[in-house]
């Protein structure tokens, strides 16, 4: 069996039930002092700097989240910006100490795509990785260099492409309709950006067993080309002077916790470059995507950073010595595993109801508007009481949200000491795909967000009003009362 038709199988374990030995408290998922520093971002419950203050209150970033809520509202994302840069450091510098070549990490801004997050990760000597214009705009205005950004997706625009043609940024070209859209770019008026930098996606055939919604190395999948296409795609490419095709690009999927697959993965990508080397393609960047995942739950066991990180340099560095090729710069883009465990989402709860022998609900100020995960991708979740960290979890609850929808659930049985309306709920890792999938669903407008460090809290991003809910409504005149 050729190289490119190579199909990998793994499974991944979800599980769905509190373990025994559950959290007794809100205060047990704290790190101790001493595991702080041992542990990745991406394997902590709670963002690095979460502590239990003298008035027995959740504190983040040196900041009382009860006070959060009462200076800012809620529901409110409470963004931790050590762990971020923390975990940004981590892949940086994992990168710099295993890997003999030239490296470079992108953040996958989709999980959470804003002008301040951009700022930090690029701050942090990270490129970004966009996946729509409105993406690379936003990018862009954070001040990032359009050489460290690359756009992704699989159906851009013209409109996009021909942004991202006249910014300067790198595309990772999808298919041959992104393909021949460039080629016939550059023929109609847009010859002096030519050549143009891009990079080509390709379906690994590698089946991850996650969700069926974020699995993408499948031979069936809607990302990349066919594989045995290879030879089509790197012929058109090579006849072609207005593109300047610098590395190949892959991904398996997400929330993944194996590495074999990621190694899997960089040892095919070398057949690749040796491919593209045939029809005179000087392959200098490979793209290894991203997909480590993170701890939703305690039983979840995610590896840490630096464990992700130094199979694939070394599987890459032993292909390219075995086939005498020079090593490519190497790229990863991750998004849940830098910015999933550095944010909380922080709600006020109101009402309850207790169903005899059933259930008891308890209603928060938010839901799926703002989390959408738990009833797109039946998600897990624990959650703490923000003002009762050290009281026994004793009752077991379902988190509801208050949509005018049956699904709108955030957590089934969740463990936590006796409520009442007022208390502040924080539901933990809601940082990748929260803000970024939010909606205003029941016309709700999304809510703001903080970083938090220090003992001080930014806005960077402004709660909506019931005006900015209406100002794209159009109301015709024959409409209007007179």
């Amino acid at each position: 069996m050729s190289p490119r038709t190579q199909t990998f199988t793994i499974y991944i374990v979800m599980v769905s039930t509190y373990p025994a030995g559950v959290q007794s408290n809100g205060s047990s998922y704290i790190l101790s002092s001493s595991n702080q520093e041992k542990v990745s971002p991406n394997q902590s419950l709670l963002p690095l700097t979460a502590r239990v203050n003298k008035d027995d209150n959740l504190e983040i970033g040196g900041c009382d989240v009860i006070t959060l809520v009462k200076q800012f509202g809620s529901p409110l994302y409470i963004l931790d910006e050590e762990s971020l840069r923390t975990a940004c450091g981590q892949y940086r510098d994992s990168f710099k100490q295993y890997y003999k070549g030239e490296s470079q990490v992108l953040y996958a801004s989709k999980a959470w795509n804003c002008l301040a997050v951009c700022a930090i990760v690029a701050g942090e000597g990270l490129g970004i990785d966009v996946a729509s214009g409105g993406e690379l705009f936003t990018a862009l205005e954070s001040g990032t260099d359009a050489d460290k950004i690359y756009l992704h997706s699989n159906n851009k625009s013209r409109d996009e492409l021909v942004f991202a043609v006249e910014s300067g940024c790198t595309i990772v070209v999808d298919n041959w309709y992104e393909l021949n859209t460039l080629v016939e770019l550059a023929e109609s008026g847009y010859s002096q950006h030519a050549p143009y930098r891009i990079m080509l996606r390709l379906t690994p055939g590698i089946d991850c067993h996650t969700h069926d919604y974020i699995r993408t190395g499948q031979l069936d999948s809607k990302f990349g080309f066919d594989p045995n296409a290879l030879d089509d795609v790197f012929a058109k490419v090579s006849q072609q002077s207005c593109l300047n095709c610098v590395g190949v690009h892959a991904h398996i999927g997400s929330q993944i916790f194996e590495r074999q697959p990621h190694q899997d993965l960089a040892a095919l990508m070398v057949e690749w470059l040796k491919k593209a080397a045939k029809y005179g393609i000087q392959i200098t960047e490979l793209n290894v995507g991203g997909g480590l995942g993170i701890r939703y739950i305690e039983s979840d066991d995610p590896p840490t950073i630096e464990e992700w990180v130094k199979p694939i340099c070394e599987v890459v560095e032993k292909a390219c010595e075995s086939e005498n090729l020079p090593l490519p710069k190497l790229l990863c883009e991750p998004g849940r595993s830098l910015i999933g465990t550095t944010c909380v989402t922080a709600y006020n709860i109101g009402a309850s109801k207790e169903i005899p022998g059933i259930r008891k609900y308890i209603a928060v100020d938010g839901g799926m508007s703002d989390n959408p995960r738990p009833i797109t991708y039946q998600s897990i979740y624990r959650a703490v009481v923000a003002n009762k960290m050290s009281v026994p979890s004793t009752e077991t609850v379902t988190i509801a949200g208050k949509h005018c929808e049956s699904g709108d659930i955030l957590i089934n049985d969740a463990q936590l000491p006796p409520t009442e309306s007022g208390d502040i709920l924080v539901v933990m890792g809601t940082g990748a795909y929260n803000y970024s999938m939010s909606s205003n669903y029941n016309r709700l407008p999304r809510p703001a967000a903080v970083l938090v460090g220090n003992g001080e809290a930014s806005l960077i991003l402004q709660r909506e009003s019931y005006q900015d809910l209406i100002r794209q409504d159009c109301l015709p005149e024959r409409l209007k009362k007179s």
